[in-house]
């Protein structure tokens, strides 16, 4: 067994060539048995799961080796827009009949249906279907053939969809796109990666000819580069013959194109790129050690788990380490992290990636300070009390997942079969993989980690860049100075990092605790226990996932409560809370004392309520306990972390209103809530007046009695055994029988008809536009549900005026909200971004829509769509803890049923009571348009 082990570890460190020789000896990963793969004998690849989670539904993906890479000059954004008309009309589904099919079966387009394109690959998904007929199993199979090797690629539908992907490029186009496109040259040169974002040049994305599309749609989308994947509650024989019949006979091109994999260049001296934008907020540092990847041939071995847990080890390690400066006084940044990650756009070359957010005059000495880490850990390698917290909470992870061997959902298999089919990523059973590396992380010593360090990281191949704002006044690094920095680093005389730990435990002594008083039926088959302070604990157990305990708790009152002239104080307060930690633990030392263990728990103070809210694995539900206990009774403060916090957020806010849309969210704020302190936005030059010990007297405020708290549990808890755990640390919670509720904070939104159209100069041209309705509602189950309709109609209405036919924006988001406190209210936010020119008429189609909406209603079939989509989801939802959660809380805290009679109430909603609904919204004119544009403000 030693020798297998050695023989691993040496598997793993072979990064280069050598590599490919000994991974003969290694023994290979066995393909989980419950997938059943094959290939056909064009060289299409499949993959076919039985799982019924959730039940009586399936995903169909189709996965291509296809990707913007392969585009020539002339065909940049080709891949991406052909992913765009798949969905524009195939041979058996021409136009739009191909959504209209599947949102008539509960499939909405953009949720269930969507596609994305990158650099290597193209992934097409139909997910959550309904696998109750086999009418449609057969439909999404033709669906994924047609993708395959039908596309209609009609004139007509080329030209409109132009302009959508115009207006995606709009929305897409911000600061780090822009800078991103300006480094890419000089980070990737000699390489194709250097001009191969997806998106490509609207050059040619609007004048490419019709036969480019078509030509490049033959020449890549064949059979040797696709992978078709279905999971779900099917029959695997039946789909296995069916994806024969159906995919067997499409031909391969008598000649077909090598597949190339671009290599990215090899530099010995550091590259450095830096960069700048009127709109970029923040400045940020990357450091790149590119090294090469692990070898494709070796994935399937024993080797390659054991290199993968050393890389997630070194990144946990060296991460922990980097929070730690954070929390100094004067921390050398804003934040920072280390991750071996893909480098950037290249599968073909790795690089281990460290980040710095640093302050404004503070990015050569942020840099030193990644840096040093970096450097630190290369010299002196890591310690052994370090590793063990990282071998505690990978196994304890490994652990969480084994435990829900059983109850992972569709898109958790796809996922893996994605990664297989496109990066070859190994795909064994749950069970191999924990039994394996139970036997392996034991046995791989802390030098082996060490070592693999010293690979990943080195002075050459390294990639320096920088993002900053482009501003008046600033000085900026230059190549030449951040080569130096590099080098002072490199000649400096470093200390190895000490760990300092503790083997106190979270809590020393138990609290007195107290008793269950009172014990009743509560709603959804819950039990509610009454404990002799007060609490009250409602218990809702669910086998649905074996490994999670969910709890969330409130109490009225929040913050509404406080002063408005304290608004500063509270608008931080969550966050500075956390800071000091609890108990006699920083919230470093709460981090090392909690490795191994999967238990969270929060405290924050809302606008209307107090609450602390956590997780936990069964194993683990005392300690989540411990924590709710520490946070009512022994917050901790750090008056070192609270200086850390405050120039930290100083020099985050330094630069925000170099994003436009600050200025938006200032102006819809205003235009909203007025000047309403409790809505006001947090300035640099406001950051030395929060009071830390004002904020943790109001956070004890709120926490003193937990008299009037209510925690609801749902998830895999046993009331046997949790009941004394509660009446010990929920039951010790102090009480002192306070009778409050909350105040209204009179954050009402504006009423009556307004409209603020500003001008921003913009880098991309581009207009922003928010359009609120608001008004009184009444709170009840059906409206809730008629809000939900008219969001979605509306939604489906505009994709197909505002997107299909005007292709004037990407999408248009539609948003309804219920409210009951602090009084009822409805409101319907509606969102786009679109050309400057084309403003003020899709203001008008916006309006258009919601006027035909009232006169006629929504279109019968559209209507069943919804409530098709509505009712799988609610079907579907009955498995989920946070749906019984949700559920609970709706009922405990706002006297809501959210279930009894759901059904028929979505059965029963008419075309006429949603005109009704939206005239009755629509009709008290509380009508509000923000618009930010770079263009004409008329």
């Amino acid at each position: 067994m030693k020798n297998f082990y050695r023989k691993t570890l040496i598997a793993a460190f072979l990064i280069g060539s050598a590599a490919t020789a000994f991974s003969q000896q290694m023994p290979p990963i066995p393909t989980d048995p419950d997938v059943r793969t094959g290939k056909l004998e064009n060289g299409l690849t499949y993959y076919i799961r039985h799982n019924e989670l959730p039940e009586k539904q399936a995903d169909f993906y189709i996965a291509q080796k296809v990707g913007s890479i392969l585009e020539e000059d002339n065909q940049r954004g080709l891949a991406h827009f052909l992913e765009h008309m798949c969905f524009n009309g195939t041979k058996n589904f021409p136009g739009n009949s191909l959504r209209e099919y599947l949102e008539s079966i509960g499939v909405k387009f953009g949720v269930n249906l969507n596609a994305y394109t990158s650099i290597d690959e193209t992934v097409y998904n139909i997910n959550d279907v309904p696998v109750i007929r086999e009418g449609i199993i057969d439909s999404c199979l033709l669906i994924l053939h047609d993708w395959a090797d039908d596309l209609t690629l009609d004139p007509k539908e080329i030209d409109k969809e132009r302009g959508v992907i115009h207006e995606e490029w709009r929305t897409r186009t911000g600061a780090m796109m822009r800078m991103y496109e300006t480094a890419f040259p000089t980070i990737f040169a000699g390489s194709k990666y250097a001009y191969r974002l997806p998106i490509g040049t609207m050059e040619v994305v609007d004048n490419f000819p019709y036969q480019a599309l078509r030509d490049y749609y033959e020449k890549w989308y064949r059979p040797d580069q696709q992978g078709i994947i279905v999971v779900g509650d099917v029959n695997v024989d039946q789909i296995e013959q069916k994806i024969k019949n159906l995919f067997g006979p499409i031909q391969m091109p008598a000649n077909p194109a090598e597949r190339v994999h671009y290599p990215v260049p090899d530099n010995k001296e550091t590259i450095v790129s830096i960069n700048k934008d009127k709109e970029q907020e923040i400045n940020q540092v990357m450091v790149f050690h590119k090294h090469e990847p692990f070898p494709a041939e070796m994935k399937n071995t024993v080797g390659y788990l054991a290199y993968s847990f050393m890389d997630y080890a070194i990144s946990h390690m060296l991460n922990a380490r980097l929070q730690e400066l954070l929390l100094t006084a004067t921390p050398p940044f804003i934040n920072a992290g280390a991750q071996d990650m893909d480098f950037i756009l290249a599968k073909t070359k790795r690089a281990f990636t460290g980040v710095a957010i640093c302050k404004e005059d503070g990015i050569e000495s942020g840099l030193k300070a990644l840096m040093r880490e970096i450097e630190r850990a290369h010299r002196f390698g890591f310690t052994a009390s370090e590793y063990a917290r990282a071998k505690a909470d990978y196994l304890s992870n490994l652990e969480n997942v084994y435990n829900e061997r059983d109850k992972m959902k569709n898109n958790q298999f796809v996922a893996q079969y994605v990664s297989n089919f496109i990066d070859g990523e190994p795909i064994p059973s749950v069970e191999y993989k924990y039994t394996m590396m139970n036997q392996l992380v034991p046995n791989i010593p802390l030098e082996s980690v060490n070592q693999l360090y010293q690979q990943q990281v080195s002075d050459t191949n390294r990639v320096v860049c920088l993002f900053c704002p482009d501003k008046e006044g600033m000085k900026y690094p230059t190549e030449e100075s951040i080569r130096k920095v590099l080098a002072e680093v490199n000649a400096e005389k470093l200390e190895p990092y000490v760990d300092k730990t503790s083997d106190e435990p979270l809590m020393k002594e138990k609290p007195t605790g107290g008793k269950v008083t009172n014990t009743e039926k509560g709603p959804f088959e819950s039990t509610i226990l009454t404990l002799s302070n007060g609490v009250r604990v409602v218990l809702k157990p669910t086998n649905f996932k074996a490994d999670e305990i969910r709890m969330q708790s409130f109490s009225a009152g929040g913050n509404s409560l406080f002063d408005d002239e304290d608004a500063l104080q509270y608008a931080v307060l969550d966050e500075v809370v956390s800071l000091g930690g609890l108990g006699n633990f920083s919230a470093i030392d709460l981090q090392k004392i909690l490795a191994g263990k999967v238990a969270s728990a929060s405290a924050s103070v809302r606008t209307l309520t107090e609450a602390v809210n956590g997780s936990c694995a069964p194993k683990d539900l005392e300690t989540m306990l411990q924590l709710t206990y520490l946070s009512f009774t022994a917050p901790r403060t750090d008056q070192a972390a609270f200086e850390s916090f405050k120039n930290r957020l100083k020099a985050q806010l330094a630069n925000q209103e170099a994003n436009p849309n600050t200025a938006l969210s200032d102006t819809i704020t205003k235009v909203l809530y007025g000047d309403n302190p409790r809505a006001a936005r947090i300035k640099a030059d406001k950051v030395d007046q929060i009071d830390y010990g004002k904020v943790m007297e109001m956070y004890r405020d709120r926490f003193k009695d937990a008299s009037d708290f209510t925690f609801i549990f749902v998830g895999n808890i046993d009331p046997a055994t949790a009941t004394p755990l509660i009446e010990t640390y929920l039951g010790g919670l102090p009480s002192t029988g306070r009778k409050e509720n909350f105040r209204d904070p009179k954050l009402d939104i504006r009423k009556g008809e307004w409209k603020n159209i500003f001008h921003k100069d913009l880098q991309t041209q581009k207009a922003t536009v928010i359009i609120v309705e608001s008004g009184t509602c009444e709170y009840t189950l059906k409206n809730k549900l008629m809000m939900s309709m008219l969001s979605q109609l509306l939604t489906m209405k505009y994709t197909e005026t505002v997107r299909e036919e005007a292709g004037a924006s990407y999408g248009v988001s539609v948003q309804g909200n219920l409210s009951k406190y602090p009084k009822e209210e409805a409101t319907l936010q509606i969102f786009f971004d679109t050309d400057p020119t084309k403003r003020a008429d899709m203001s008008q189609l916006i309006d258009k829509g919601i006027e035909e909406f009232i006169a006629g209603g929504p279109k019968a079939e559209d209507l069943a769509k919804v409530k098709e989509y509505m009712l799988k989801t609610y079907e579907a939802n009955q498995k989920e803890n946070g749906y019984w959660m949700s559920l609970l809380y709706g009922s405990l805290w706002e006297g809501m049923d959210g279930r009894t009679g759901y059904t028929d109430l979505v059965n029963g909603i008419t075309n006429a009571d949603l005109q009704q609904f939206a005239k009755t919204l629509m009709a008290q004119k509380n009508r509000i348009e923000v618009s930010m544009t770079s263009g004409d403000t008329n």
